[in-house]
């Protein structure tokens, strides 16, 4: 039976950071699987080491979305060492999982530290095997987002923090092999790209921390960006109060719902107050997260959101 869920979707139990979620579906056990990057922010740790040092963790859904309960973390260490993992991308093809997950080695306590894209495969999704690193000639690169494309190929949009933290593409036939297209999105500095079909056309939607700016492409090359970002203003939900970030989109049904996180005990003037050098002395309570769940509508061609609308999550 269908009945309304109630805000946050998930929190986790552990730490209470959950970010940067990417929801599948689980073909072996027949429910859903939330990967997310698991902070640490209710640990009491140096400048902001709890952003990093983070596992992978998992929730799963057994009725469709509406309740998610945490299963634990991924075991994806392959060298000496507490390493850090970020927003993975996990999608479903050749009859096997394939994970693509942002890798820095070590804990920093300041934002630093070389990034690379690391590809895992599975045969279950629980268990992972390190197939190598995305070889891309950047060493500041993160959050993968793929897409299958109409000629059987695929492609990789992903943040480059050395070509000011444009979202650049890169192509596959194979998954494994990748090649780089270009830059894709070059009029603001974002991260967390997310690419989708929905209503005869493409979005992309990427945090540009003022909400998610919205793309629409014909052909996934030219992106033409709409006037209004969404999820930009606070919700009046629970723990759904701040600005949304970092997100995934699930089109099931006919339907398209966005997975995103909340620091819901920000004030919105949060990073004039904390930015830069400053950001090490953020109270430990701004930094809990939250994962919340809203639906996308196309009206005369644009993508919008009302993140307080009432809604039944149905996957």
């Amino acid at each position: 039976m269908n009945k309304k869920w109630n805000a946050p979707l998930f929190r986790d139990p552990l730490y209470d950071g959950a970010a940067d979620p990417t929801v599948i579906y689980n073909e072996k056990e027949k429910n859903w699987w939330m990967f997310y990057t698991q902070r640490r922010p209710n640990v009491s740790t140096v400048g902001v080491a709890g952003a990093y040092g983070c596992r992978i963790g998992v929730a799963v859904s057994d009725d469709g979305g509406k309740y998610w309960y945490y299963r634990g973390t991924l075991d994806l260490e392959f060298e000496f060492g507490h390493n850090t993992f970020w927003a993975p991308e996990v999608i479903f093809a050749n009859n096997r999982y394939h994970m693509y997950v942002s890798y820095i080695r070590g804990i920093h306590s300041e934002w630093k530290g070389d990034s690379q894209i690391l590809h895992y495969t599975s045969d279950n999704i629980m268990d992972w095997k390190l197939e190598g690193v995305v070889e891309i000639p950047s060493a500041r690169v993160i959050d993968p987002c793929i897409l299958p494309l109409p000629n059987g190929n695929y492609r990789m949009w992903y943040k480059d923090e050395k070509l000011g933290s444009h979202i650049v593409a890169a192509d596959s036939a194979d998954l494994y092999q990748w090649s780089v297209v270009g830059e894709a999105i070059t009029d603001c500095a974002s991260e967390g790209p997310n690419v989708f079909s929905f209503q005869g056309a493409y979005f992309m939607i990427v945090d540009c921390w003022d909400g998610f700016g919205v793309y629409r492409s014909e052909d996934l090359i030219s992106w033409k960006r709409q006037p209004d970002n969404i999820l930009r203003h606070p919700g009046k939900r629970p723990f759904d109060g701040s600005m949304g970030s970092h997100a995934d989109v699930v089109v099931s049904k006919g339907r398209a719902y966005i997975f995103y996180f909340t620091h819901p005990n920000r004030p919105r003037d949060f990073w004039n107050r904390y930015e830069g050098a400053n950001y090490i002395d953020t109270p430990t309570s701004m930094n809990t997260t939250a994962i919340q769940v809203a639906e996308l509508f196309v009206r005369d061609g644009v993508l919008v959101c009302d993140r307080d609308q009432d809604l039944i999550l149905d996957l």
